[in-house]
Formats: C-alpha cells, structure tokens, sequence
C-alpha cells in the first residue's frame, strides 16, 4: 500500500516521504496513530503544494537573514566595563553584554547563543565575533571593548 508519512517513523521514513508499506502495517499502526495517510492523488498534491509554500518561506526566511547580515555586518558595537592595571578586565565580556549592546545602541535583538565567542575577551581592544543569523547565514560583528571613565 502506498502511503505519505505525517510524522518521522523510526525505521520507516521520514515526515512527506511517499513509502510503499505492508496494507496491515498502515491498516493497524500508520493510519491509527495519524503518523501517515494513503498515498491518494488529491493527498500526493496537496502535500507538493504545502512542500512548495514550505520552500518558499525557508527562501524568504534566508533571503531576510542575508538583508539583516548585510545591516549588522557594517555596523561597530561598543562594549564598556572595568578595568583594572594593565587594562586588563574584571572577568571577561560575554555573549550576553554584547547582544544586550547591540540591542541598546542598533535595536537589533539577537539571542546571545547566536554569538559564537571561541575564546572569552579578557582585554581591551576590537573583536570580530561570528554571529550565526540563520543556519547557512554567519556574519563578523564588529565588537570595541573600552573601559568605563
């Protein structure tokens, strides 16, 4: 029996696949449990179109993360704190202080797991810091740390 899946079924498919399965396999477990529905032509297209729209917002989704990369990436984040000898800093400057800076002084809200900080700045100076936007869309965040006055 042919059958589309709604859900991923382990060790069968994965969700929108379109499988040829046993007729008591689908009749007593697929069909009951709703992880799949018969692979009829109205459901064959019903599911290319949702597929398609499905396409079409992961594009724009991807195309408005490249617009928000390109804003981000011609603009400099200033990240003030303490200071002691040596111009070495009390602790060091996390993700969350530079996503709390970028919001403050650009109005742009990224979450701070978003910030990929290899190593923990622990001086004054000027960073560039990965910012992953989107999952195929990673910019270099320009970051200054200075001391309070």
């Amino acid at each position: 029996m042919k059958i589309i899946l709604q859900a991923d079924v382990k060790g069968t498919g994965k969700k929108g696949q379109i499988l040829e399965v046993a007729d008591g396999f689908a009749r007593n477990f697929l069909f009951p449990k709703k992880l799949a529905i018969e692979a009829t032509t109205g459901n064959i297209q019903d599911i290319s179109h949702k597929k398609a729209q499905e396409d079409r917002r992961k594009a724009k989704e991807k195309e408005d993360a490249i617009q928000l990369g390109n804003k981000i990436s011609a603009i400099q984040v200033e990240v003030m704190t303490k200071t002691g000898e040596g111009s070495r800093l009390f602790g060091s400057v996390t993700s969350k202080e530079i996503a709390e800076a970028l919001k403050k002084q650009h109005g742009f809200d990224v979450d701070k797991r978003k910030l990929d900080i290899k190593e923990p700045i622990k001086a004054l100076g000027s960073y560039e810091v990965p910012l992953k936007i989107h999952p195929e869309v990673t910019v270099k965040l320009k970051v200054v740390v200075s001391a309070l006055s």
